[in-house]
């Protein structure tokens, strides 16, 4: 078992969001902010992409772009089950081997960057591939929202293991942090796997997902990309996302 042939990508979405209310169809340039999500993962050209949605609003208008769309139940606990059920019914079959989750509030993400994803599951040990970029401004040390991702990257190595995922600053000492990016590449086997797994201790502590699945004793390997994506939570998020991706 070596890196998937056939993976799907799978973009969960969801109106409720108390920052920034139906969130998936803000405006951007005349285009729902979901659709250009979708518009990434199809320029990242991996394979076939697929909206989650849980209101019909939202997946009549990834349809109208030309995208394909599945409408899921809206009281799914999370992004990765939404995601699940979705990719169930795409493909009852199971003919594609890996599927990756990408968050739909990431309008600006680097399609190479969601092809990176897939680069740690070249190593048939690793359940789940995902993503970080190395910390560059000092006030993102210390805050707790900006998730850090316990790794051992030698220089110039641009895949390893994640041992830990945390809100703390950590390691300690000298050397890089590095900022998580929550995009993930599963596994087919191994996302059925997750998403039948109770919440974990530490992912009810620390109030993150992936940590189940370190809990459980998965494997998590991070590939490393340059740059952070603009995740669009909040109005003046939204309000840089279009000067981003304003027409030149």
């Amino acid at each position: 078992m070596s890196r998937p042939s056939n993976p799907v990508i799978v973009i969960p979405s969801r109106l409720a969001a108390t920052r920034l209310p139906d969130k998936p169809l803000a405006e951007i340039h005349g285009e729902a902010m979901i659709v250009h999500v979708w518009r990434r993962a199809v320029e990242a050209a991996i394979g076939p992409v697929l909206v989650a949605a849980a209101e019909e609003i939202v997946a009549e208008a990834v349809r109208a772009a030309g995208g394909t769309a599945v409408l899921t139940d809206r009281d799914l606990p999370s992004g990765s089950d939404r995601v699940y059920r979705a990719v169930q019914a795409f493909d009852p079959d199971g003919k594609h081997d890996a599927v990756v989750n990408l968050q739909g509030d990431l309008p600006t993400i680097d399609p190479a960057a969601v092809r990176a994803s897939l680069a740690p599951l070249d190593d048939e040990a690793v359940d789940i591939g995902t993503l970080v970029a190395e910390i560059t401004r000092d006030e993102e040390r210390e805050n707790p929202n900006v998730v850090k991702a316990v790794a051992g990257l030698a220089p110039g190595q641009a895949v390893g293991r994640a041992l830990y995922f945390t809100r703390a600053t950590a390691p300690w000492g000298d050397g890089p942090l590095y900022h998580h990016i929550g995009l993930y590449a599963f596994r087919r086997p191994a996302l059925a796997r997750f998403v039948a797994l109770p919440p974990g201790i530490l992912e009810k502590r620390e109030k993150l997902e992936q940590l189940r699945a370190l809990e459980a004793g998965m494997r998590i390997d991070v590939a490393l990309v340059d740059t952070v994506p603009l995740g669009v939570d909040t109005p003046a998020d939204l309000d840089r996302a279009r000067a981003l991706l304003a027409p030149r």
